[in-house]
């Protein structure tokens, strides 16, 4: 599958499985939802305490499985490269994550305060190979 084919199914298919790696080596699975930015990230946010940002932080590769809501149909599977952005400078780039995946806020300066108390951070994937897909 081709980055554009992968990017065009997580801009419409947002659930996921995001596989980090613990200090040891061993793999750590998070349930995740995930979009794509402009420039061809896929973003995630998390809280800057959660394990799958400590573990991106020492181990920067990431590998996600992505589904469609309903979960059996197509699927992707994408690998790459991640870079943990926090607040402030993660702010906009988390406000532009919600807007592509559910719209606009009610409150934005509610939602800012949310992401400060929770601390959370972007999660900026690099896509390196996308494949296997559904199909194989």
């Amino acid at each position: 599958m081709d980055f554009e084919s992968a990017r065009d199914f997580i801009a419409t298919n947002h659930r996921s499985i995001l596989l980090t790696y613990r200090s040891d080596g061993s793999p750590q699975m998070s349930p995740i939802v995930a979009g794509v930015d402009d420039d061809g990230h896929v973003v995630v946010s998390s809280r800057e305490t959660a394990y799958k940002v400590k573990n991106l932080v020492r181990d920067p590769r990431a590998s996600l499985c992505m589904f469609t809501d309903g979960f059996f149909g197509g699927w992707v599977q994408i690998d790459g490269t991640a870079e943990i952005v926090g607040l402030p400078e993660a702010m906009e780039i988390l406000v532009d994550y919600y807007r592509r995946l559910s719209g606009e806020h009610p409150d934005w300066d509610e939602y800012r305060a949310a992401m400060r108390n929770e601390r959370r951070v972007a999660i900026m994937i690099s896509i390196e190979r996308a494949g296997p897909t559904k199909f194989g």
